[in-house]
């Protein structure tokens, strides 16, 4: 796709310039936005290969997870979380470097070109996505088939499979909201004439503080469906059982 993308930058012209945020001229050749985009296409591939060292059963991350487990249920729990941590450290790295290069180079027209370089690879990433759960699935067919041992031992790399691609699938979604959500705000800023955020004033501050907390809110909203679902669906399963209709 970076090669694919140089005889498209010749759309347009060789120099062309535009407003910035705080008023001055922006000066972008047609190397800059491939630069931008090519940022943000690179920057996509490092998030997702990043993800997979840290959720792939064939890298050492998860398989000094998986030795913690034998400590039992505590070590795993903070072992695991702080595996989690550790694994936002190269990504964000990463959106703020093509964040620097793109504003630098382009402004915020540079930020929306490198958002186009991530999402240039969402087809993959939904497909692999949506192949997470399909994967997932062998190993619950196989379970409720009652078939020897020996299948569950084939499928559980079918399972490791599926959370490995539904994780790389949230990465690339994740980096590019990142993007979208800045060239969003710029727009915003830009249409509205506003040059300066103080995040000192108290509105803003306060505004900063509650978004910072909306991701936790949804996610425990999140977390609490699913829990209850699962309760639902574990107490008729058991009734079916007490009945007879499950044998």
């Amino acid at each position: 796709m970076t090669v694919a993308v140089i005889p498209i930058i010749y759309l347009l012209p060789e120099t062309f310039t535009f407003g910035g945020l705080t008023g001055d001229v922006i000066l972008c050749t047609r190397w800059k936005a491939f630069a931008c985009v090519a940022a943000g296409l690179w920057s996509g591939l490092i998030i997702g290969w990043i993800t997979e060292i840290y959720t792939s059963n064939s890298y050492s991350p998860v398989q000094e997870l998986a030795e913690a487990c034998y400590m039992g249920a505590a070590p795993n729990i903070i072992l695991g979380l702080a595996l989690g941590y550790m694994s936002t450290i190269v990504p964000i790295l990463c959106i703020a470097v093509t964040i620097f290069v793109s504003f630098t180079f382009a402004g915020m027209y540079g930020i929306a070109l490198s958002a186009l370089g991530m999402l240039g690879c969402l087809p993959i990433a939904l497909a692999i996505d949506g192949y997470g759960p399909i994967s997932d699935n062998a190993g619950g067919i196989a379970e409720m088939s009652e078939l020897d041992k020996s299948v569950r031992a084939a499928t559980d790399k079918l399972d490791a499979a599926g959370n490995t691609t539904a994780a790389i699938g949230k990465g690339f979604a994740i980096g590019s909201a990142c993007l979208v959500a800045l060239a969003l705000f710029g727009a915003f800023v830009t249409r509205a004439g506003i040059s300066i955020v103080n995040i000192l004033a108290p509105l803003e501050f306060s505004g900063l503080l509650v978004g910072a907390m909306l991701p936790y809110a949804f996610s425990a909203l999140t977390m609490a469906a699913v829990g209850q679902a699962a309760n639902e669906m574990i107490a008729e399963i058991t009734n079916q059982f007490a009945d007879g209709l499950i044998i």
